[in-house]
């Protein structure tokens, strides 16, 4: 296992600076924001009443972000779909939103191209790719950003382009205080996850030390639940680790219950709930008890809190962390957090056939 406070483990693992792009997210934030608010769109792409983001991978978590967002603040329905088929269910009062960072993914084209023959309202985000010439071809509105890193590595502009975006159309009552409290807090975390941080006084260290060598299941809830999938992805892609996600209260009527074989796994399983005061109290109930009985199974959890007051800031805090876990992880794996070769030999293998 490497150590984290040495300078030659970064040079060796991470030769594309993975971490420099995670200690950029506050920096996406802010300029996805204020770009997205800039963006013309029709007067009429307001009149809907669902909303439809096509993505994939990394591409795809911003809208479950923003779903979550709207759960909330928003009478609009918000469904995000990663499948090479567009839902029934588009009319003339839907807004499709294809969200693809190469504007190459196949399943998104795919949807975006049958939305193109219904009356639904469409718009595009992407760095370029098939996706921006369908656009253009089409007279289609697009918010385009230009960032050099992995799909993933790039939530700041899938997320906040698409909060500014439900924000312009009215569809999100979001403060701009509270953006500008999201972007403090990322702030303040990232100069504290940093590889320059010593273990000793690094949160993000630290938990990657304690995960090492586990299977690592992510718990959620509220607003908190699609962060726990963007952390067991983070794992995934990052460290190259078996990760799973579970969220409050569905757990509790299933996931429970397997806590007892194989009981050869307990030991090397952990379990990781993150957390927020916020969180409705018979929710904040059921972590307790869902603790005493992982404790009982003899597996490890911990609880992970979330910062900041407003609910953006708590989802982005945790994303934040969960990010930079995932990194040191890759780390202690002694592999570099870039590469996703299972993902490149899965697309060789499709791009053989001949139809999808």
């Amino acid at each position: 296992m490497s150590s984290l406070d040495t300078a030659e483990v970064y040079n060796k693992f991470d030769p594309s600076n993975m971490i420099g792009r995670i200690g950029e997210l506050p920096q996406q934030c802010k300029k996805a924001w204020q770009l997205a608010l800039d963006i013309p769109l029709p007067s009429d792409y307001c009149n809907v009443d669902k909303v439809i983001i096509l993505g994939m991978g990394g591409s795809a978590i911003g809208g479950d972000l923003v779903q979550t967002m709207t759960l909330e603040k928003s009478s609009i329905s918000v469904l995000v779909n990663r499948d090479y088929h567009l839902p029934q269910s588009v009319d003339e009062k839907t807004l499709v939103i294809a969200s693809s960072y190469s504007g190459n993914t196949e399943e998104t084209l795919s949807a975006f191209s049958q939305a193109l023959l219904t009356p639904a309202k469409k718009l595009a985000i992407t760095t370029g790719g098939r996706l921006q010439a369908l656009c253009a071809e089409k007279g289609i509105p697009l918010y385009t950003f230009h960032y050099d890193a992995e799909p993933r590595a790039a939530l700041g502009y899938s997320f906040f382009s698409l909060l500014a975006i439900f924000r312009k159309l009215g569809f999100i009552a979001l403060e701009e205080h509270e953006v500008n409290e999201t972007i403090t807090v990322l702030e303040k975390l990232s100069n504290e996850f940093d590889k320059g941080a010593s273990l000793q006084d690094n949160q993000a260290k630290q938990l990657a030390t304690r995960l090492w060598g586990h299977l690592v299941v992510i718990y959620g809830a509220g607003t908190l639940s699609k962060v726990a999938y963007r952390w067991k992805t983070q794992l995934n892609e990052c460290s190259k680790v078996w990760a799973f996600a579970e969220y409050f209260p569905e757990l509790n009527h299933n996931a429970v219950v397997g806590y007892r074989f194989p009981s050869w796994l307990n030991h090397k399983t952990f379990v990781v709930m993150l957390y927020s005061s916020s969180l409705f109290p018979r929710i904040l109930s059921r972590y307790k008890a869902t603790g005493e009985l992982l404790k009982d199974a003899g597996v490890t959890y911990e609880l992970v809190e979330a910062k900041g007051k407003s609910p953006l800031s708590q989802m982005m805090s945790a994303v934040i962390l969960g990010d930079y876990v995932s990194y040191y992880l890759a780390l202690l794996n002694d592999v570099d957090p870039s590469p996703v070769t299972a993902i490149d030999y899965l697309k060789g293998r499709l791009a053989e056939a001949d139809t999808y």
